[in-house]
């Protein structure tokens, strides 16, 4: 007879589970005071690792906020919350033998997605933020520290055109996991220029109300610098042995020299 091993749930995951469900029936409300973990840990009938577990659990999901030397208190998810919390598992795919790709790809979905719907949807007050926030990437082409920050601002007026507070969130994410590509593929001489002709199509793409071809400019655009990207990587990973050839060739002249 098969034997099944069944394993019984921490204690920590049952404070998560019962204290979850008063959040989300109303219980507890938005901005309530948890007990103190003394008070908790009566209630619950558990020892103070378990609480603090359970605590740790509970912010991470965006439930509550715990300030030092204060009570948690109950808070409402945010997706940038939420998305933030991912950031450490996300850094690791990232070193993954196809982590960049596999995130370019998503990047890619995300933004092609985005310009397309800008392209049909956006409104008169939109074209105005994008148009305005083109201009300042051109104002900044000689500054690359500010060009970074007006590309960022330019693909995020279109994170924000369809009014969904999730697309910011994943918009800021990406950012924060893929800030490698941006910092390597401009500085890579006509990088900057190259990028700025490419959110200009975008613009114009956009503003004429054509998503098929905002998809293609978008596309390019991001194809683009990923190519450059790879090609940077590509020089990097290289080094090392380029380097060890010439450390080798140099050993054997000061050994024929002597």
């Amino acid at each position: 007879m098969r034997r099944y091993a069944i394993e019984r749930p921490k204690l920590s995951d049952q404070v998560v589970a019962l204290l979850e469900d008063e959040i989300v029936r109303g219980v507890r409300r938005f901005g309530d005071q948890l007990p103190s973990e003394r008070e908790l840990m009566r209630q619950f009938g558990v020892g103070r690792p378990a609480i603090r577990e359970a605590l740790f659990a509970l912010r991470r999901k965006g439930l509550i906020k715990v300030g030092s030397g204060t009570r948690a208190r109950v808070t409402q998810p945010t997706p940038a919350a939420i998305l933030g919390e991912l950031s450490g598992a996300a850094r690791h795919l990232l070193e993954q033998p196809d982590g960049q790709q596999h995130f370019q790809e998503a990047r890619s979905f995300f933004e092609i997605g985005l310009a397309r719907y800008a392209a049909r949807h956006a409104t008169k007050k939109d074209l105005v933020r994008l148009e305005a926030a083109l201009a300042a990437n051109r104002a900044s082409i000689k500054d690359l520290p500010a060009f970074k920050r007006t590309d960022i601002e330019f693909h995020f007026v279109l994170a924000e055109i369809p009014r969904n507070p999730i697309f910011p969130a994943i918009h800021d994410a990406m950012v924060d996991w893929l800030t490698d590509q941006r910092d390597v593929t401009l500085q890579v001489a006509g990088q900057v220029l190259i990028a700025y002709r490419a959110h200009e199509r975008i613009f114009k793409a956009v503003a004429s109300r054509d998503p098929d071809r905002a998809e293609r400019t978008m596309a390019g655009h991001l194809k683009q610098l990923y190519r450059v990207y790879e090609r940077v990587r590509a020089s990097f990973r290289a080094r090392p042995a380029i380097d060890d050839l010439n450390s080798v060739a140099t050993r054997r002249l000061w050994s024929g020299a002597s």
